[in-house]
Order: C-alpha cells, then structure tokens, then sequence
C-alpha cells in the first residue's frame, strides 16, 4: 500500500482517496493518516454474530462512498464474497506472490520452496470469485537460490511487489491495460515487462 501511495503521489491522473483496512491497530492505516489520506477500519465481526455477506456489503457502502475508478488489495486477507467480487468487476485488483497459476493460497514461498522451483515471483491480477485464478495483468520473477529461505525469498519477491504493482497502477490509470468483454486482459500497447525479471548473478 505504501509503495502504491508514493507512486501515485508522482501520477498526475491518479489519487488514492482512501485506505480501508480488516485489521486493527493497523500500522498501514496510521501511515496513510500522515500523508493525508482519509482512512477507516472495517473489523470482521464473528463473534458478535456478523456473516461473511454481512460484513462484504458493508465493506462495499464504504468503499462506494468514495466511488473509486480502482479498488487494489495490498494484503487485504480476506476471502471476498462472489457478490462483492461482481460488484466491482473490472476494477478489483490484487497482487499475489507467486507465479500464478502456481502456489495459489498461503504460504506460497514455503511452497515455491517445497517443489524445488528455481525461478519464483508475483502476479498482478483482476479478481474473479475464484480464488487467485483471475486475469493476470503482469508478472515479475526472481530466482530462487539454493540457500534460500521463506524469509530471503519473501524479501526478494517484496522488491518486486513494489515495483510491478505501482507499474501496474500507472498502466490502469493511463487506459493501458482493461478487462475485455470476454473477461481476458486487454492493452493498448505492448508493455514493457522485461524490467521486471532479477537476473541470479544481480541478487545482493
């Protein structure tokens, strides 16, 4: 979220009007407070009797009383319901790390791992009610090494989260990229994506 917020502090036709988050205490949302940007907190109530659909209708009056062109997820945790994935349809975006179709879910650096892959990565994608299977807007790959860990692999593929999204941010907000009638990615213009790949003899 915080890489979004400065690239789009640098993007004439881009203003982040808002950050919502599921979390409390959320360290993201103090942050966005400091750069002036109106914030709320939106905590999913089990306990009190609250249901998933309850809470999703809720999240998405607040959302639309900003009526935003984008809403992208940044760590959002939260599986979203069909109807709220409909609702904003075209414009619901999300980063996920791992090369989809590949490690789908949590823990994908464990599983990046697990299968022994050597080239590991993140995806940009529109969300679709099935889970991490959307469109995929762009893709960044970085090796993965032989002593790696989840903590050094996750720190290497973050890099490149906070390139590729904010790149990608730049590409909606300039009509470069759009989900077509047939719901596949559609573009204006041939994308530079070759940026976006950490060659194993450039990793410090």
């Amino acid at each position: 979220m915080q890489a979004l917020v400065r690239a789009a502090s640098q993007m004439n036709n881009v203003n982040i009007v808002a950050v919502l988050s599921h979390s409390l205490n959320s360290d993201g949302l103090a942050w966005a407070r400091t750069q002036g940007i109106e914030t709320e907190q939106l905590v999913y109530d089990a306990a009190g009797g609250q249901t998933r659909a309850q809470y999703d209708q809720l999240l998405c009056q607040h959302i639309d009383r900003y009526q935003p062109d984008l809403v992208l997820l940044a760590g959002f945790m939260r599986i979203l319901s069909d109807e709220f994935v409909q609702h904003y349809s075209g414009r619901l975006v999300n980063i996920h790390p791992s090369l989809l179709p590949l490690f789908p879910g949590m823990h994908t650096h464990q599983q990046a791992l697990d299968a022994g892959v050597r080239v590991h990565g993140c995806s940009v994608h529109y969300v679709i009610p099935a889970l991490d299977q959307g469109p995929i807007i762009a893709q960044a790959a970085v090796p993965v090494l032989s002593d790696d860990t989840v903590q050094t692999l996750a720190a290497r593929v973050l890099q490149m989260e906070h390139k590729l999204y904010p790149k990608v941010l730049e590409w909606l907000a300039q009509g470069q990229v759009f989900l077509d009638p047939q719901g596949k990615v559609g573009l204006t213009q041939p994308l530079p994506l070759h940026q976006f790949y950490t060659a194993p003899d450039k990793v410090s």
